[in-house]
C-alpha cells in the first residue's frame, strides 16, 4: 500500500478512536436524575480532585483538537472566533458562564468584555487571579445578538464541556447564571433559588450564582455574589 493511503488510513483510525473514546466518556459521565446525580469516573476524593488532572482520559489540548472548526449546529455560520477556554488546566476552581458575548465572538477568549472585567475583579477579591482559575461556558459559539441558548445547541456543546471538567478535575465548580446551572443541575429552578447553597455536580461541589452580567444591570445583587464567593473560598 502506497505511504500516502497508509498515512491517510492511519489518521482516520486515530480520529475514529477519539470519537468513540470521547462517546464513551460522554455516556459514563451521562446524569442521573436531579436528586440522584451519577458519580463520575474521578478518582481520589473532593479534596484533591485538582491535584492530578492527569487522570482524565483526556487532555484540554486534546479536547480542543477534538472540537476542531466545529459546525456541529448553526452558531458556527454567524461566529467569528470559537471561544474554547482558558486558565489553570489544573485548577481547584471553575467558572462556567453560558456563552461567549460579542467581545469573546471577536477576541475568541473567554469573559473579556464588561462582565468578564467584573468577573476578574470577584476573582482578584477572591486572592485568586485568572490563572489560577479556570474559564469557559456552555457554549463555545456567540449566538446571535446575545441571544438564550436553544437546546440543540446546547446538547452537541455540552459533552464537550463535560470533557473539560473531567480533564481539570475541579474541586469546586461555579455556575454563573440561569443557564449554566439549569444546565449543568438538570433542573428549571430559578437561580434565586439555587444560589446560596452548594449543589452536587458527579459528586463536585457547585456553587450556582448570578451572572457577571447580570450584576451590571443589578448591582444590587453584588452582595449576594459575594456571599456566595465566599461560601467558595471557605470550602477550598
Amino acid at each position: 500500500m502506497p505511504m500516502d493511503e497508509r498515512e491517510e488510513l492511519f489518521a482516520l483510525a486515530q480520529s475514529l478512536r477519539r470519537h468513540l473514546e470521547m462517546e464513551h466518556s460522554r455516556l459514563s459521565f451521562r446524569r442521573g436524575s436531579e436528586t440522584d446525580l451519577m458519580v463520575p469516573e474521578f478518582t481520589g476524593t473532593v479534596e484533591d480532585a485538582g491535584e492530578d488532572s492527569a487522570k482524565s482520559t483526556f487532555t484540554l489540548e486534546e479536547i480542543r483538537e477534538e472540537l476542531g472548526d466545529c459546525k456541529r449546529c448553526g452558531l458556527h455560520e454567524t461566529r467569528r472566533h470559537l471561544v474554547f477556554g482558558e486558565g489553570n488546566p489544573r485548577a481547584r476552581l471553575v467558572f462556567v458562564g453560558e456563552a461567549p458575548g460579542e467581545s469573546e465572538d471577536r477576541i475568541g477568549r473567554p469573559f473579556v468584555g464588561r462582565a468578564g472585567q467584573l468577573l476578574t475583579r470577584i476573582i482578584e477579591a477572591m486572592n485568586l487571579s485568572r490563572d489560577d482559575v479556570y474559564i469557559c461556558n456552555i457554549l463555545k459559539c456567540r449566538p446571535p445578538g446575545n441571544r438564550n441558548p436553544r437546546p440543540d445547541e446546547i446538547r452537541v456543546c455540552e459533552p464537550f464541556l463535560i470533557k473539560q471538567l473531567q480533564a481539570i478535575c475541579p474541586a469546586i465548580i461555579c455556575a454563573m447564571g440561569t443557564f449554566a446551572a439549569k444546565t449543568l443541575l438538570q433542573t428549571e429552578n430559578p437561580i434565586s433559588l439555587l444560589r446560596g447553597q452548594f449543589h452536587l455536580y458527579h459528586g463536585i461541589p457547585l456553587m450556582p450564582t448570578y451572572h457577571p452580567a447580570y450584576l451590571l444591570r443589578n448591582p444590587g445583587a453584588k452582595k449576594l455574589v459575594w456571599q456566595d464567593m465566599k461560601m467558595i473560598m471557605d470550602k477550598l
